[in-house]
């Protein structure tokens, strides 16, 4: 738009120039002529077309010198196309620059000295902006790329959160386990002395009552150590930690997409199979790839472990089989394992505790 603004203004000059004639029809006939070439020009940008039209239109100053008169629009033109040097031959006016007057030579004149200025002025604008552009895109990538950067710390930093969550559950649970555990392990053990070496009947019923106090708080203890036990065990970082031991020959990769609410009976039945399923492939499949799947759903969990070694039948007595599809069935799950040539599966779904 900008072009077609400057081209206007300098056309305006051109008209003024040819206004000079003495002529009526001529003038009127050029101006038509180049502005026709010159819109020609505009839609061929960069073809040999354009230039063509501006030698051409060149040429003719020396068989019309009214054509002199409207080359600076064609010099803007030609700047534009990289091409000065096109309008050239319109120095053949000089051989006729009888046929013009003065005023039309210092009007034509000027006006190709504006058509220079207006096309350094726009073309400097334009590269602005085209610099702008580029930069604001760049300064765009590079904000995309520090989000994600951020995202991708902030997960860290939650996974870090979680991991020292972790462990700091785990030693709780130690600390009760080793400390109160092992002491009131110790006072049942005294109690049921007492009461065994006890002669008094009246004493009997106090003893029992005291015996019973510490074998319920042992309990609770209890069930409290192996809660924090489960909810402290990272599913994805035990299997990923499983996968680091498999032979190199093997490519596993994991797709785990199982929340951190898994209960903890659920997530070592998962790394048992996991284990078994991968000592399994090592020892018997023939093929370089390992895949873990495990999925969670509103009513139950799935895991997929497959290779693709070649597999024509199994044997359901094998221990490890028989583990598995224990740990599996004493959770209310199934578990399946299919052999085929193209791999081995195991297919395990348990319902959400």
């Amino acid at each position: 738009m900008n072009r077609i603004i400057d081209k206007l203004a300098i056309l305006l000059i051109c008209l003024t120039s040819l206004a000079l004639s003495d002529s009526f029809t001529a003038p009127v006939v050029v101006a038509l002529s180049v502005i026709a070439v010159s819109s020609g020009i505009q839609l061929l940008t960069g073809t040999v077309y354009a230039s063509a039209a501006i030698l051409g239109c060149s040429l003719l100053c020396g068989i019309y010198p009214l054509f002199f008169c409207m080359l600076p629009l064609l010099l803007y033109d030609a700047l534009w196309e990289k091409k000065w040097w096109l309008i050239a031959p319109g120095a053949l006016v000089l051989l006729r620059l009888k046929e013009l007057s003065a005023g039309q030579l210092i009007i034509t004149l000027c006006a190709m000295a504006v058509a220079v200025i207006i096309y350094f002025r726009v073309s400097g604008l334009e590269d602005t902006v085209r610099r702008l552009t580029l930069l604001r895109d760049e300064i765009a990538g590079k904000n995309r790329q520090l989000y994600e950067q951020n995202l991708l710390l902030a997960e860290a930093q939650d996974n870090e959160i979680h991991l020292a969550t972790l462990r700091e559950r785990n030693r709780i649970a130690r600390e009760i386990h080793d400390n109160v555990g092992h002491m009131l392990t110790r006072s049942l053990l005294q109690s049921g002395a007492l009461i065994v070496i006890n002669k008094d009947e009246e004493l009997r019923e106090p003893l029992e009552s005291l015996r019973g106090t510490l074998d319920s708080a042992m309990t609770s203890i209890r069930e409290s150590v192996h809660d924090l036990h489960d909810d402290s065990i990272d599913l994805r970082r035990v299997i990923e930690d499983c996968i680091g031991t498999v032979d190199s020959r093997f490519t596993v990769t994991l797709d785990c997409d199982a929340g951190e609410h898994m209960a903890g009976e659920i997530k070592l039945c998962m790394i048992g199979v996991v284990k078994e399923g991968l000592s399994n492939a090592v020892k018997h499949s023939n093929g370089d790839k390992i895949s873990i799947v495990i999925r969670e759903h509103p009513a139950f969990y799935q895991l997929m472990l497959e290779d693709n070694g070649s597999c024509s039948e199994i044997r359901e007595s094998g221990i490890g089989l028989k583990n598995m599809r224990d740990r599996a069935e004493a959770l209310g799950g199934r578990i399946t394992f299919t052999p085929s040539e193209k791999g081995f599966r195991i297919f395990m779904s348990v319902p959400r505790a």
